[in-house]
C-alpha cells in the first residue's frame, strides 16, 4: 500500500495542469500514487493527463463519460484510491517542494491520526503571495492530537478539502463523500473533523492556493452560489444521522451563517439583482437549523439578528451605509494623509532657513531598515574618533529594536526627522536617501554602497529590462548629491565612476563593514560559533545565494534538505536568503527539523561569515567581502546563462581564470556535494584561485577603512594623511573558526542555540532551538 493517493480533479485547467502534476511528482517524497479525474475537460487538459501517466508508473487518469463537477470527480477518483492517506488538490493550485515529506514526518509523529490539518499559502496572479492566517493556530498544537470535543477551535481553520490529509478507512468507515454543486468542501471538511477521534495539525505551508485573474468558479457570479444552501442542508442531516455529535451542532452553525454572510457581501458571488432572493434563503436556513438557546457571537450579533428575523431591508440599508462609511473613510485618510504631507512640506521648509548644525551627522542603511553594513561601521567608528558629533539613525518603526543600545535615531515622516534632513551637516548612507531630501549647501552625502559590482549597476542596466525598472535620469539626480563615493577596490572605483558620472569624489578607504574580518578574535568567533548552535569541530558552510531580477521571490536553487544529508553529519549547513525577500516557509521548517540553519534574518552578515568555513555563494556580492577572510569559496551558479543574459555582468564568473572565479565552480547539486565531500574545495587549486581573486578584490580592506572615511569626511583631515593601507601579506586577518576553537576553551557560562537561546530577535519567530537532525 502507498502511503498517499493524491485525486486531482480536472476541468478547463490546460495552463495551470502541468504546473500542478509536476508539484506532486517531483516531491521528495515518492510513496505516493496521483489519481487525476478528467471531468470530461473541454481543452487539452486530457491530452496532458494522458502523456503524464504515460511516462510515470504513479499517474493513473480516469475520463469521465460526462462533467459531473468537482465534488463527483473526486468522489470518483477516492473510489479508485489505494493509499494509506487520502490527500485532494484542485489542478490549479501545487504542492510546495517538500511539502509531502513534511506531512509524511508530521502524521508519524502524530501516530498517524484520523486527519492532519496543514497550511496553505495564497498566490495572487500579479505575484504577490499571502501567507494564510492559520499558522499560528497550527502550530500551537504540536505533535498532540485532539478531537474536536476536545479542542474546538479546530473547528475554526479553513474548511477546504486540500488542506488537509485523510486516513483512508476512516474516510471510508464514516462514508465521507462530496456533494455535487459548488462550495462541495465545506460539508465534507466539517464532517470529517467532527467525526475525527485523532486530529493533528502541521504549521508548514504546503499548498499554494492560486487566486485566478479569471475562470475561477468561486469568482464568477451567479445563481450557482446559491449551491451552499443544499451543500449545509447535507452536513446538517449527517449530523442528525449521528446524535452523538450533537455538541458540535452550535458551532458549525455559527460557521455556516457566517459563510452565508460572506458570500452575500462579495458581487463576484452575489449579484445586486440575487440578494433578495439569497437572503431569504438563507434567513430560511438559519431558522431550519438554529441550535435551541442560540446566542449569536458578539462580534456578528446584527448580522445573526437580522437573517433571524428575515429582515433584508434593513440588511440592505444597513449594507448602504457600512460601505458610504467605508468610502467616506477612505477619502477622510486621504484627506488627512494630503494636510499630513502638506505640513510636512512647510515645515521642512521653514527647518531650511535655519542654520545647519556642524556636530550633527545623520545614518541610513538598506531604505532605513535599522543600523547595519557599512555606514554603522562608521558610526562606531565615528563615536571613537569624533565624539563631538552627535549621531541619529534613521529607522522604520518595526526596527527601532534593532538599534544598538542608547542609539539615537528619528522615525520617517516624524516632525524630528523633517529637522534632521534639514539641519545635519553630514548624511552617510548605503543607499540613495528618498527624493523629497533637498541637499542644501554646506551638507555633505557619503555614499558608502554595499557590494562590490559583479552585476551590472547604474546607467550600465539600460540594455538589460529585467533589471532597468528605473527612471535613470531620477537615479543620476540622486547621484548628484553624492560628494564621497565611499569604494573599496580599484574595479568598484572604475565602475562607480563610469555609471554615476556625477561630480563626487572617489575615496579609496576598503569597506568599513569589512574592518572585523582583520580585527576579530579568537574569541568573538568562538562566540558566535556557540551561540549559532555550530558544534565544536563541524564544518560552518554559509550558503548565502543573491536575489534574480527575472524571477520573483526566494526559489531555491538546491534541494536544501538533500544536499545536508549529501554532505553528512561532519558538516552545520547556514542559509541566508537576500533581504529582498520575506520568510520562507520551506526553509523554516528544515530549520524546526534541525536540517539547515535558517540565518536569513541574522542581524549580521559579518557574524556569519566569522562564522563559517566556507561561503557557498553564486553571484552575491558576499564573495567579495568573504574574500578578505582568506577562507574557501565555492561559487554554484547553475543559471548563470540566466543570471548574466538578465542583469548583465562585469567579467566571467565561472572562466576559471585567476582574479574572476574565487574557488570551485559547481553547476549542479551531485557536484556541489562532491566538491567539499572530496575536499576539493580546500584544496591548492581552490588556494590559489582564492589567493589571485582576494589579490584583485580586497586591496584596501586592512581593518581600518572606517577610519579612514571618519578621518577624511567627519574630521576634515588631509587625504594624504591618512592611515598607509597595508599589504595584504602583512594585514591582519581574523582567525579561522578552526584556529578558534583551538585557542579558546568551551565556556560552561556560554548559552548556546542548543539549549533555546538565539542571537536574533524572538520577533523573527526563529526563537525555537531546532531540533537535532536525524
Amino acid at each position: 500500500m502507498v502511503r498517499f493517493s493524491v485525486v486531482v480533479p480536472v476541468f478547463k485547467v490546460q495552463g495551470y495542469l502541468r504546473e500542478c502534476l509536476d508539484s506532486v511528482l517531483e516531491q521528495s517524497f515518492t510513496d505516493l500514487e496521483l489519481i487525476a479525474v478528467d471531468d470530461r475537460s473541454p481543452d487539452h487538459s486530457g491530452s496532458i493527463l494522458d502523456e503524464y501517466e504515460a511516462r510515470d508508473p504513479r499517474v493513473r487518469v480516469l475520463h469521465l463519460r460526462e462533467n459531473v463537477g468537482l465534488g463527483r470527480a473526486r468522489n470518483a477518483g477516492v473510489a479508485h484510491a489505494e493509499g494509506e492517506y487520502l490527500l485532494f488538490l484542485d489542478s490549479d493550485d501545487s504542492y510546495l517542494p517538500g511539502a509531502l515529506e513534511a506531512v509524511d514526518a508530521q502524521l508519524t509523529a502524530c501516530r498517524d491520526p484520523d486527519v492532519l490539518v496543514f497550511d496553505h499559502q495564497r498566490s495572487y496572479w500579479w505575484g504577490r503571495r499571502e501567507p494564510s492566517s492559520f499558522g499560528r493556530q497550527l502550530a500551537a498544537t504540536g505533535t498532540q492530537t485532539f478531537s474536536a470535543a476536545e479542542n474546538p477551535d479546530l473547528l475554526t481553520l479553513f474548511h477546504v478539502a486540500w488542506n488537509k490529509a485523510y486516513r483512508r478507512a476512516f474516510y471510508e468507515e464514516e462514508g465521507l463523500s462530496f456533494a455535487p454543486g459548488l462550495y462541495e468542501d465545506a460539508p465534507v471538511s466539517n464532517e470529517a473533523m467532527v467525526c475525527a477521534r485523532t486530529i493533528g495539525c502541521l504549521p508548514r505551508v504546503c499548498v499554494d492556493y492560486r487566486q485566478r485573474h479569471r475562470g475561477a468558479i468561486t469568482r464568477s457570479p451567479g445563481r450557482r452560489h446559491f449551491d451552499i444552501f443544499p451543500q449545509y442542508a447535507s452536513m446538517f442531516a449527517f449530523l442528525d444521522r449521528r446524535p452523538h455529535l450533537e455538541a458540535h451542532r452550535r458551532l458549525l452553525f455559527e460557521r455556516m451563517v457566517s459563510h452565508l454572510v460572506f458570500c452575500l457581501r462579495r458581487g463576484e458571488r452575489v449579484r445586486p439583482a440575487d440578494r433578495r432572493a439569497y437572503f431569504r434563503h438563507a434567513a430560511r436556513h438559519y431558522r431550519t437549523h438554529q441550535p435551541p438557546g442560540f446566542a449569536p457571537p458578539r462580534r456578528a450579533a446584527r448580522d445573526f439578528w437580522l437573517l433571524a428575523h428575515d429582515a433584508y431591508p434593513l440588511f440592505a440599508a444597513r449594507e448602504t451605509v457600512r460601505r458610504a462609511r467605508g468610502r467616506t473613510w477612505r477619502g477622510a485618510r486621504a484627506a488627512s494623509r494630503g494636510l499630513a504631507r502638506r505640513y510636512h512640506r512647510l515645515y521642512y521648509a521653514l527647518q531650511r532657513r535655519l542654520p545647519l548644525e556642524d556636530d550633527l551627522a545623520v545614518y541610513a542603511a538598506y531604505w532605513y531598515r535599522g543600523a547595519a553594513c557599512n555606514p554603522a561601521a562608521i558610526e562606531e567608528r565615528a563615536r571613537q574618533l569624533a565624539p563631538h558629533l552627535r549621531n541619529v539613525w534613521i529607522v522604520k518603526p518595526e526596527a527601532v529594536a534593532t538599534l544598538p543600545p542608547a542609539a539615537d535615531h528619528v522615525v520617517p515622516g516624524s516632525p524630528r526627522y523633517w529637522r534632521t534632513l534639514a539641519r545635519a551637516k553630514y548624511f552617510v548612507n548605503n543607499v540613495n536617501f528618498p527624493d523629497h531630501l533637498v541637499k542644501r549647501p554646506g551638507q555633505i552625502h557619503v555614499m558608502t554602497h554595499h557590494g562590490t559590482p559583479l552585476k551590472t549597476m547604474g546607467l550600465d542596466q539600460q540594455p538589460y529590462p529585467a533589471a532597468a525598472q528605473m527612471s535613470f535620469r531620477k537615479l543620476l539626480s540622486r547621484a548628484d548629491r553624492w560628494d564621497v563615493s565611499v569604494t573599496s577596490n580599484p574595479h568598484s572605483a572604475e565602475v562607480w565612476d563610469r555609471v554615476y558620472p556625477c561630480a563626487h569624489e572617489d575615496l579609496p578607504a576598503g569597506y568599513p563593514r569589512n574592518d572585523r574580518y582583520a580585527t576579530a578574535t579568537a574569541e568573538e568567533i568562538a562566540g558566535i560559533r556557540a551561540r549559532l548552535g555550530i558544534p565544536r569541530g563541524r564544518i560552518a558552510l554559509l550558503y548565502a545565494p543573491t536575489a534574480r531580477d527575472y524571477r520573483k521571490g526566494f526559489v531555491p536553487r538546491l534541494d536544501l534538505e538533500r544536499l545536508s544529508a549529501g554532505l553528512g553529519e561532519e558538516y552545520v549547513l547556514l542559509v541566508r536568503t537576500h533581504y529582498y525577500y520575506g520568510r520562507n516557509s520551506v526553509l523554516r521548517e528544515l530549520h524546526a527539523r534541525g536540517l539547515v540553519r535558517d540565518v536569513s534574518r541574522h542581524p549580521s552578515t559579518e557574524d556569519l561569515c566569522l562564522a563559517a568555513d566556507a561561503l557557498i555563494t553564486d553571484y552575491s556580492s558576499l564573495m567579495f567581502d568573504y574574500a578578505n577572510l582568506d577562507r574557501p569559496l565555492v561559487v554554484h551558479a547553475p543559471d548563470w546563462e540566466s543570471y548574466r543574459d538578465s542583469r548583465g555582468v562585469y567579467f566571467d564568473l565561472l572562466s576559471g581564470r585567476p582574479g574572476e572565479t574565487p574557488g570551485p565552480v559547481t553547476r549542479t547539486e551531485e557536484e556541489l556535494t562532491a566538491v567539499f565531500r572530496s575536499g576539493t574545495w580546500r584544496g591548492p587549486e581552490a588556494r590559489a584561485l582564492r589567493a589571485a581573486f582576494r589579490a584583485r578584490f580586497c586591496p584596501w580592506d586592512d581593518g581600518r577603512a572606517a577610519e579612514r572615511v571618519v578621518r577624511s569626511v567627519l574630521l576634515g583631515e588631509d587625504t594624504a594623511a591618512l592611515p598607509t593601507v597595508l599589504p595584504l601579506s602583512e594585514r591582519p586577518v581574523a582567525p579561522s573558526p578552526e584556529e578558534a576553537e583551538a585557542a579558546v576553551a568551551p565556556d560552561p557560562d556560554l548559552t548556546t542555540w542548543g539549549l533555546g537561546t538565539t542571537l536574533w530577535p524572538a520577533s523573527d519567530g526563529l526563537d525555537q532551538p531546532p531540533t537535532p537532525a536525524p
